[in-house]
């Protein structure tokens, strides 16, 4: 890590006043002033700031029932992002590991691990999302197999990837996918003459959204929870 990364999330000041440090030769690695705010923190080094010794802060990894009407950003000037639903320090430092849709509700994951965000999110991985949607109309058992076979979405040279499609209730289904795709899940029902109106993400990989939390709440996320990917 960039020593003025490292001064920056430990000592919970911005990059500007990292800098001011480091031309005050106020940061040391292992008692020699540095100036460099470039220079590599090898691990076990003691870094200081005006003396004080810092330690690295943990990675956060967070589980949220992300409401409609949040965008999953780090900040946006038109809509409240997922970001400010989270009360905690260092929020400014996480990502989204997997993004919805301003108005799609349900499972996003948080973290400031950016090795972790790409074992979730890249696409080489595959890892399986899970998703309820409310339909304008009922959809005919007839499309189980053509989602499971791929769907050719209108603008895109190449049909999806093969996906999971339950059918609940007239209007109601449940779809696993393994791509991220813009509008995705949209789209593909968009493919059957349908359109979807209400959309949710029950769970990634093998990780379900704890139904304990309300809309907007969050929890970190457990030893065995960060481990599964």
């Amino acid at each position: 890590m960039r020593l003025d990364k490292f001064v920056s999330q430990a000592a919970g000041i911005s990059r500007s006043q990292v800098k001011k440090a480091l031309r005050q030769a106020a940061v040391a690695i292992d008692g020699d002033p540095v100036a460099n705010p470039a220079q590599a923190v090898a691990a076990g080094a003691r870094i200081t700031l005006h003396g004080r010794r810092l330690t690295a802060p943990k990675p956060q990894y967070v589980m949220l029932n992300k409401p409609a009407g949040y965008v999953c950003a780090t900040r946006d000037s038109d809509h409240p992002t997922v970001i400010d639903l989270i009360a905690e320090p260092g929020a400014g430092r996480l990502q989204i590991a997997g993004r919805l849709d301003r108005d799609t509700t349900g499972l996003v994951l948080l973290t400031d691990d950016g090795q972790w965000n790409h074992r979730v999110t890249a696409p080489a991985r595959a890892c399986l999302k899970t998703y309820t949607a409310t339909l304008a109309e009922p959809l005919a058992d007839k499309w189980i197999a053509v989602f499971a076979a791929g769907v050719r979405l209108k603008a895109d040279a190449r049909p999806t990837q093969p996906a999971k499609l339950q059918i609940l209730e007239a209007c109601r289904v449940r779809l696993s996918i393994t791509e991220g795709r813009y509008h995705q899940v949209k789209r593909m029902f968009a493919a059957t003459g349908n359109r979807v109106l209400s959309l949710h993400r029950e769970s990634i990989g093998a990780l379900a959204l704890d139904p304990d939390l309300q809309a907007g709440q969050y929890r970190p996320l457990s030893t065995a929870e960060i481990a599964g990917f």
